[in-house]
């Protein structure tokens, strides 16, 4: 072992034993590999399989339909938004869980059009983040289609001078998912204000890993997935945050027998319910959603602060490029994550023109991330069960890779 590969190895020996996360990896199931594409899908907490038996066996097989009210199937969703809540500086009353984060996308987007409408109906714009993951862009193109917007592609960056009496919503991400980039939620959701419109975020790469301030700074709407660093399986239920001021005027384009204030009234006109129920559509997915619920219990059970992990995230990033630096020869990677903490979210993107074959080697050698077209390697940072010295070992196997592939 080199003199400087020690030196490393030692710093991340002793980050780790200071961290005061690093027990809740035992909450997971983590075999020997480096798993670093937590912001695509998250580890499985072990205590869930054991708690979707017992939805399977018990509350489907033998209380079967008892169990929409005796297991609490019915109010599963407003619950366990309210359990994300906290997770994303919401109070509880906003969130409803269910759909996929393109559906509340959708509806979010729709419903922010139709109220901007009713306050000034010439509004006939919608700005869409121009960097965003492409089926945000889909959805957009087809919310302003149907409204009769016209669609104007922008960074997020332009977004301020972008704004006008014309606008009528913008549809923003958090997190960059290539890059990492953190933007300004609370000044661009601001700038949206003073210009009369409303802000949709998407919280896909944000919610679990960092801390986002949704009451606190105002948002409208905001949508986000739960399988990435809420760990709550592969295509879990996604969520929706409305604004409790903005609720009894939430106009949903999907409106369904779920959110209606009488549900089993069957009554062939639509009413919609009050509060969070009204981004409800149809019958909610039962077996996905209660695992996301036991998924959440890591927060609730141990005490896990936002805070406390955004630190970690930061401090692990911050390692993960010094390793790289020091590692990987001059010119080989560049990143593409900001180095300002203020602008990162909890993935580091580096750029290298063969950056497929790479990243198959990678996975090969036991350091898991992925590829991100053309020429991108994305590592992503669970703080809940990534550690310092897996953070070493990855940017050691990556530079031996790049040797090989260089």
């Amino acid at each position: 072992m080199s003199e400087l590969s020690s030196e490393l190895k030692s710093a991340a020996d002793e980050l780790d034993a200071a961290d005061g996360l690093a027990e809740l990896r035992e909450r997971f199931v983590l075999d020997g590999v480096v798993y670093l594409d937590g912001n695509s899908l998250g580890a499985l907490p072990a205590h869930v399989p054991d708690r979707v038996a017992d939805v399977v066996r018990r509350q489907w097989g033998e209380l079967r339909i008892r169990s929409w009210e005796e297991s609490g199937w019915w109010t599963a969703p407003e619950r366990i938004g309210d359990r994300i809540a906290p997770l994303v500086g919401a109070a509880a009353g906003q969130i409803v869980v269910g759909d996929s984060t393109s559906v509340n996308v959708f509806k979010a987007l729709v419903a922010a059009v139709r109220m901007a409408r009713e306050d000034a109906p010439a509004r006939d714009e919608i700005l869409v983040d121009a960097t965003t993951f492409p089926t945000d862009g889909y959805i957009a193109e087809s919310a302003a289609r149907m409204t009769g917007c016209a669609l104007r592609p922008v960074a997020p960056a332009e977004v301020p001078s972008a704004l006008g009496d014309r606008t009528a919503a913008v549809l923003l991400n958090h997190v960059d998912y290539r890059t990492g980039r953190l933007h300004d939620l609370p000044a661009l959701t601001a700038a949206v204000h003073a210009a009369g419109a409303y802000a949709v975020w998407d919280l896909c790469h944000s919610a679990g890993a960092l801390p986002v301030g949704l009451d606190e700074h105002g948002v409208d709407l905001a949508v986000g997935c739960t399988y990435k660093y809420l760990n709550g399986g592969p295509g879990s239920p996604a969520y929706l945050y409305v604004r409790r001021e903005l609720q009894n005027r939430f106009d949903s384009p999907l409106p369904g027998w779920n959110s209606h204030t009488e549900p089993f009234g069957m009554r062939p006109g639509y009413e919609p319910a009050s509060g969070a129920r009204r981004g409800r559509v149809g019958t909610p997915d039962i077996l996905s959603l209660l695992a996301l619920e036991a998924a959440l219990d890591v927060w609730d059970e141990d005490g896990v602060s936002v805070a406390a992990v955004r630190a970690k995230s930061l401090a692990l990033s911050d390692f993960f490029l010094r390793c790289v630096g020091e590692y990987v020869p001059d010119g080989r990677v560049e990143s593409v994550t900001p180095a300002a903490h203020a602008e990162r979210g909890s993935q580091v993107a580096l750029r290298c023109d063969d950056a497929g074959e790479v990243m198959k080697r990678l996975i090969e050698r036991g350091v898991v991330g992925d590829f991100r077209a053309p020429d991108v390697l994305r590592f992503g940072f669970t703080p809940l069960y990534v550690g310092f010295a897996d953070v070493e070992g990855a940017a050691r196997v990556l530079a031996m890779t790049l040797a090989e592939t260089g």
